[in-house]
């Protein structure tokens, strides 16, 4: 279920974050993609909106056909920008779930676990995380292997302190970084392991 955000603790749609969480000049070398920071917020879906579960089937498909065909993960990100209602961590749950599917169809267990070490550098190449951006990455991989492990994270007790209207690209990255990873480790192409996460049956929408 999306968890509406205090504006108080949000940027305002529209504006550019400030601070470590400002978005540099291009994709690879700067802590988010270029406009997918405020600037796509609030498109196409008025802030009174709540997200229905059609929205959560579209943000799981756009992820899952967009990495499938090896789409640019911030074309990814401005295509689901419209789908986030401003001050929400909607679709930020929905791409931790992909990530708990993903851990699932690996079959991580105790015994045989999924290294989480150097996750971003390995499986998520073109990202570069600093200061915050790094620590709010790391809180979306861990809160995804909590959810696969049966434990419900605290979303919004976390991200309120963030003032950054930005939890669900951090989990969408979380997401990417997953489905990679357990393709790696299942030595299996990122395409088919797509194909066969969009076969899950998904989840009631929030």
């Amino acid at each position: 279920m999306g968890v509406e955000i205090d504006p108080r603790w949000r940027s305002r749609a529209g504006e550019t974050p400030t601070g470590h969480d400002k978005p540099r000049p291009s994709a690879p070398c700067g802590e988010w993609a270029p406009n997918c920071c405020g600037l796509a917020y609030g498109l196409g879906m008025p802030a009174s909106k709540l997200p229905t579960p059609q929205d959560a089937a579209t943000a799981r498909r756009i992820l899952l056909d967009g990495l499938g065909r090896d789409a640019d993960i911030f074309v990814l990100v401005n295509e689901i920008a419209p789908l986030h209602p401003p001050n929400n961590t909607f679709p930020g749950e929905v791409f931790l779930r992909v990530a708990a599917d993903a851990l699932e169809w690996f079959g991580a267990s105790r015994e045989e676990p999924l290294a989480l070490e150097g996750i971003r550098e390995r499986f998520l190449p073109e990202c570069t995380f600093r200061g915050r951006q790094n620590h709010k990455f790391q809180f979306a991989v861990l809160a995804a292997a909590a959810l696969r492990g049966g434990a419900e994270p605290d979303l919004l007790d976390e991200v309120a302190w963030w003032q950054t209207d930005d939890f669900w690209q951090c989990a969408l990255f979380a997401a990417v970084a997953y489905i990679r990873a357990a393709a790696n480790g299942a030595g299996a192409p990122v395409r088919q392991a797509c194909q066969l996460l969009a076969q899950h049956p998904g989840y009631p929408a929030p």
